[in-house]
C-alpha cells in the first residue's frame, strides 16, 4: 500500500486572490501549480493548511467530518499569518464540490478521503520580508487513504524534550508548514539516538505536544491535556476526543501538566497516554524517555480506554453511532 498522503486525485479545486477579490473557484489538474520563483511563500513561509476527512457510510452517502471547525482554524491561521482573508462559505463550497466530484473514490471504512486545504502567499516580491503578501492562492487537494493501523496497533516511544520547543511560542496555534519543519531535526535526532518515534516537546517542563500531534494522559477516569493557548495547535481531533470523554462521564482536565506529574502518573498501573490527530485519530503511547531513562506508561501496552475513545469517534465518523454534536456534513 502507498504511504499515507502520497496518492492524489487527478484534479483539485483552486481560487486566486488578486489583492482585492477572490476568483471563482476552478477545477484544475493537481499535477502542477504555477508560481513565480519570487513568490512570498517560497521565501517567507506565508502558508497554512488544514487536514480533514470524508467518510463513506453504509447507505452510500459521503460525510465530511467537522468541516466547519477546520475552516474556522484555516481562517484563523490565515489571519495570524497576515494572509488575505478567507471567505469561509466559498472555501466550504470548494471542499464540498471537489469531494462530490470524486465521491466514487472515497474508500470504504476504515479508509477515508483525506482533504488538504492550503493557502499560500503568491506575491512575487523578495523585498517583503517584513510585509505580507497582498496576493494569494488557496487550493483543495484530495488523497484517498487506507487503514492507518493496517499493520496492527503498536505503542509509540516518546522522547520528552524540555530544552526546546516545537516552534516559536506565538506561532503554535497556527497550522503552518514552518512549524513542522522546525521540529524535524529534534525528531530525527531522537529516532537515531533514542529509537523514539516522536518528540514530546515540554519547554521548561511544561508538557505541550509532539511534532505532529496533541498529547493526552489517561489516568483512570481522568483525561489530562494542556489547556489551550497560542503555544500549541488546537487539534480538532483533540477537541472531538475530549468531547466524547465528557459524554462518557470522564473527568476531562485541560490544564498545565508538568514532566514530574506525567512521569509520576505514568508509573501507575492502568495509566495510559495517547497522541491525537487526523491521520491516526488516537495512537497509544507505551514508553516515555527522559534523561536517557525509559519509563513505561502503565504496563507499556495498548490501553483499553484509548481504544474505547478511538472506536467511539470512528463510529461517529463511519455512521455507526449517532452524530449528536452535528459534526458530519453530508454531501
Amino acid at each position: 500500500m502507498a504511504a499515507f498522503g502520497t496518492v492524489f486525485m487527478p484534479e483539485m479545486a483552486i481560487s486566486w486572490f488578486d489583492g482585492s477579490s477572490w476568483s471563482a473557484a476552478e477545477v484544475v489538474s493537481s499535477e502542477s501549480l504555477q508560481l513565480h520563483p519570487g513568490a512570498h511563500v517560497l521565501h517567507y513561509s506565508s502558508t497554512c493548511f488544514e487536514g480533514l476527512k470524508a467518510f463513506r457510510h453504509q447507505d452510500g452517502s459521503i460525510n465530511i467530518f467537522r468541516m466547519d471547525r477546520n475552516i474556522d482554524r484555516f481562517t484563523q491561521s490565515s489571519e495570524l499569518l497576515a494572509l488575505p482573508a478567507i471567505e469561509k462559505a466559498a472555501t466550504g463550497k470548494m471542499i464540498i464540490d471537489i469531494v462530490r466530484r470524486f465521491k466514487d473514490e472515497v474508500p470504504e471504512p476504515p479508509g477515508s478521503m483525506y482533504i488538504r486545504p492550503t493557502h499560500i502567499g503568491t506575491e512575487p516580491a523578495i523585498g517583503k520580508a517584513a510585509t505580507p503578501s497582498v496576493t494569494s492562492c488557496q487550493y483543495i487537494l484530495l488523497s484517498p487513504v487506507g487503514d492507518y493501523f493496517a499493520g496492527g496497533d503498536t505503542t509509540l516511544r516518546l522522547l520528552l524534550e524540555e530544552n526546546g520547543a516545537r516552534c516559536a511560542a506565538h506561532m503554535g496555534m497556527i497550522k503552518s508548514g514552518g512549524n513542522y519543519a522546525s521540529a524535524l531535526r529534534p525528531i530525527m535526532k531522537a529516532k537515531q539516538e533514542q529509537r523514539a518515534d516522536q518528540v514530546l516537546f515540554c519547554p521548561g517542563g511544561d508538557v505541550q505536544e509532539t511534532g505532529a500531534a496533541n498529547f493526552l494522559l489517561i489516568d483512570g477516569n481522568e483525561v489530562i491535556t494542556k489547556a489551550l493557548d497560542e503555544s500549541f495547535l488546537h487539534g480538532v481531533t483533540r477537541d472531538s476526543i475530549l468531547t466524547i470523554a465528557r459524554d462518557l462521564g470522564m473527568d476531562v482536565q485541560e490544564r498545565q501538566l508538568t514532566i514530574d506529574e506525567l512521569l509520576e502518573r505514568a508509573a501507575k498501573p492502568g495509566c495510559e497516554a495517547a497522541l491525537s490527530g487526523t491521520a491516526a485519530v488516537l495512537t497509544p503511547v507505551g514508553t516515555l524517555i527522559h534523561n536517557d531513562k525509559e519509563y513505561p506508561v502503565g504496563n507499556g501496552g495498548i490501553g483499553a480506554t484509548t481504544l474505547k475513545l478511538r472506536q467511539a469517534l470512528n463510529d461517529i465518523q463511519w455512521g455507526k453511532a449517532e452524530d449528536k454534536h452535528g459534526w458530519l456534513t453530508r454531501i
